[in-house]
């Protein structure tokens, strides 16, 4: 591949990053079919604030040609002038935890309209193993009329992404790549090693690739759960599971997680992924399920341990006034995507309680179009107002002057993250 011209497909939090990378070096053109994307980022503003103004500006360009930079377009024809294609779709789970692969279907099926011979594929998307060569080669086939490793190649290098994480960013951390011949994955090994400080790891197969991704997540998410468990068993036995976890971190080889909320779009659905495709071939997946089964009860437990403190100092729960500060899935982050803090919410409302939201990393008309919620547009300054106030999120925005002046004299203050020193709350996870 003489001359390497790159299409990105899904320009979200793994996308763009990702593009603007590569647009340092080579000629990109980033698709996406999200008008007001396409029009914020050409108007050189990134919403999720993976990159930064001066950094995206740098690179974006009003055409594309043979010099690096970043073209941005929801124009799917002018991916014809590509030969190296990486797509970076969202791969959720549907309202029954099952895999939802629409989008990366949709993506390949616009990638396959427009592949031409020697052409490379490379998804980034999270799957369970095998979807790359089962589910979206099939559909390259069909839209080309190409035949699969002769024709045109695949590979399979799983986004490590960190929301929010200014650390950790794409060319500092090492990639996993693949390919669907022994060529294909050095091609595709090069092309990403010539962006990636941190350097490459090629794997035997895409599947092992595949299966690289989802167990990095998995596995976080079981230690979480661990962790939340303990939370829930040192509170029936009146411990503080933090300092718990302080005294047992002075061991060398203790792994230090923390109890919490476990939401987003990897940790609280990688998971789900895997465990499907083990019963598709006729294993059960026990400790996966159980971990999953056990972060996703955080919410509910969390809006009962504030309402039996509420019923403790006698404050009347029905009617009451509960502020929930934070509703994106990490804190520093304006991601709202499958945040479990609207568990929470909803368990606090369906005791009558009357509940207010702010967040001053969410966006607004994001959080009414997916929760049905109408969040506060600044901090409440009513003085003495709320009956609890539950910081779900470890926003550095939040003080606790600031709850305290909102709080009433009678008032349950309960801290999600360990933002606040234990002497000045009444509890926290």
């Amino acid at each position: 591949m003489k001359e390497l011209k790159i299409a990105i497909i899904g320009l979200g939090y793994v996308g763009l990053p990702l593009a603007v990378e590569f647009a340092k070096k080579y000629p990109v053109i980033g698709f996406d079919i999200n008008e007001r994307r396409v029009q914020t980022l050409n108007n050189g503003y990134d919403y999720t604030l993976e990159t930064n103004e001066e950094e995206l500006n740098a690179v974006l360009k009003q055409q594309h040609n043979a010099e690096p930079g970043l073209f941005v377009t929801k124009n799917k024809a002018i991916l014809a002038e590509a030969n190296f294609y990486i797509v970076t779709v969202p791969t959720p789970v549907d309202k029954y935890n099952r895999p939802d692969l629409t989008a990366l279907i949709k993506a390949s099926e616009i990638v396959g309209e427009y592949l031409s011979k020697n052409n490379i594929v490379v998804y980034e998307s999270t799957v369970y193993p095998g979807v790359t060569e089962d589910e979206c080669v099939p559909v390259l086939e069909k839209k080309s009329g190409l035949k699969f490793n002769q024709d045109f190649y695949v590979g399979y290098s799983p986004e490590r992404i960190n929301p929010g994480d200014k650390e950790h960013t794409v060319s500092k951390i090492k990639k996993v790549t693949s390919g669907s011949t022994p060529e294909a994955a050095q091609k595709i090994n090069a092309v990403y090693a010539s962006i990636i400080e941190a350097g490459t790891h090629m794997a035997p197969s895409i599947k092992v690739a595949e299966a690289a991704k989802v167990i990095e997540n998995a596995q976080r998410d079981i230690n979480i759960a661990f962790i939340n468990e303990l939370s829930k068993i040192f509170n029936h036995l009146n411990i503080d599971t933090n300092d718990v976890l302080d005294a047992a971190a002075t061991k060398w080889n203790f792994l230090k997680f923390k109890p919490g909320l476990v939401g987003g779009h990897c940790i609280g659905v990688d998971p789900y992924y895997l465990a499907q495709k083990a019963m598709e071939v006729g294993y059960h997946p026990e400790i996966i399920l159980a971990g999953r089964r056990l972060n996703d009860s955080m919410g509910s437990y969390i809006a009962d341990e504030v309402i039996k403190l509420m019923v403790k100092k006698e404050i009347q729960v029905v009617g009451s006034r509960v502020l929930v500060l934070g509703i994106t899935f990490k804190e520093n982050c304006p991601d709202v995507r499958n945040t479990k803090v609207i568990d929470i919410i909803r368990h606090l409302k369906s005791y009558q309680i009357n509940v207010d939201v702010y967040d001053p990393w969410a966006n607004r008309e994001e959080v009414k179009h997916e929760y049905g919620i109408e969040a506060l547009e600044e901090f409440p300054e009513i003085k003495h107002y709320y009956n609890a106030v539950v910081i779900a999120v470890a926003h550095k925005q939040f003080t606790y002057e600031q709850i305290k002046n909102i709080c009433r004299k009678q008032c349950v203050v309960y801290d999600v993250k360990s933002v606040f020193d234990k002497e000045l709350i009444d509890a926290r996870l």
